[in-house]
């Protein structure tokens, strides 16, 4: 048995001392992304947590969410009372217990993927210090899934074929934008959509394009519509306890790493989903997605131009409310950061 074995069996054991080993290590209790999201957990996260937990100095317990039962919307709370170390966290649905973190992936405020690069970082610096102040958590990456894309069932020509369709979300502001189009909002899990969609709980479900693939979406649907209506921006927490114990050169080694960690998944985001578009719709140029037949609406500027509508008359202003009762700078906050980026202001 290596020390880092014996280390980690005793740490595990109840912190009892042998030769000093089990001192010498930092467990770091992990929860990743949802198993069901497979090029994100297998490619890149496992392989990142397995990486860290190959050093002297760490030893790395990693699960995806669902196999241990977390509840994406309870991450900020089991982040700040040191149930677990890291964990990443799916920012819109646990924003529930702050609505300024939402402010980062706004329905309908960013028209691509690079546009939202630019919001993330106007934002990365007062989002991390009021993380800090409300959850007791470092920010450690923040990145995208990429395109919010509806898969659904029925005749659906355009976004004006939404009109009562139950539409499955995961964000205060998507139930906003989706209202607004005319649709019937219905939060779920992504682990719960398939069978909802299967079941006719829900009538269309919201999501990357690719995570829709991996998780057989298209087995359950017909119909692809193209719209972006968000970019479902995640991020890498770590307790503030947890990253107060390490040496300053162990946080400057852990910053550099999670970066490397936030650009490969900035990658799949910029990489995979077009690939996946293709595949979902049957197109001939599909290579690494599972190839299925569905049909694929046309989107017209006008679609575009009614996102940006409901966006600003439905979604920024109620959002603006709700987030100032918990944060009076809030508004203000968004508009120096995000909003500038988006040429946008919350009046």
């Amino acid at each position: 048995m290596t020390p880092k074995q014996i280390a980690l069996g005793v740490s595990m054991a109840g912190g009892l001392l042998i030769g000093g080993l089990a001192q010498a290590e930092t467990m770091l209790r992990t929860v990743g992304n949802f198993s069901g999201n497979k090029l994100h957990v297998e490619q890149v996260e496992r392989p990142f947590f397995n990486e860290l937990n190959a050093r002297d100095d760490l030893a790395v317990v990693y699960n995806p969410m669902d196999a241990i039962g977390v509840e994406a919307a309870d991450a900020l709370r089991l982040i700040r009372s040191g149930a677990f170390d890291v964990m990443s966290v799916q920012i819109g649905m646990a924003s529930r217990d702050e609505p300024f973190f939402e402010g980062i992936d706004l329905a309908g405020v960013s028209p691509s993927l690079d546009a939202q690069g630019e919001a993330v970082d106007a934002v990365r610096e007062a989002f991390d210090a009021r993380l800090q102040e409300r959850f007791n958590a470092k920010l450690m990456t923040l990145w995208p899934f990429g395109p919010q894309m509806m898969f659904c069932n029925g005749d659906i020509d355009g976004v004006e074929d939404l009109a009562g369709k139950k539409v499955r979300v995961f964000t205060p502001s998507m139930s906003r934008l989706v209202e607004g189009l005319g649709a019937i909002p219905v939060t779920l899990q992504f682990s719960e959509v398939y069978l909802a969609l299967q079941r006719g709980v829900a009538d269309c479900g919201v999501t990357a394009p690719s995570a829709g693939n991996n998780g057989k979406w298209p087995e359950v649907t017909d119909t692809f519509v193209p719209l972006p209506l968000a970019y479902s921006v995640q991020g890498h927490f770590m307790n503030l306890d947890t990253w107060n114990g390490f040496s300053e050169e162990q946080q400057r080694e852990l910053t550099e790493a999670f970066a490397r960690l936030e650009a490969q998944m900035w990658g799949l985001a910029s990489e995979v989903n077009d690939d996946a578009i293709a595949c979902n719709t049957g197109q001939e140029s599909c290579t690494n997605h599972e190839a299925y037949d569905m049909d694929l609406v046309e989107i017209d500027p006008s679609s575009r131009e009614l996102v940006e509508q409901i966006t600003s008359e439905a979604v920024l202003p109620v959002w603006a409310e709700t987030c100032s009762k918990q944060y009076d700078d809030c508004a203000a906050v968004w508009n120096r950061t995000v909003g500038e980026a988006a040429g946008l202001s919350i009046q």
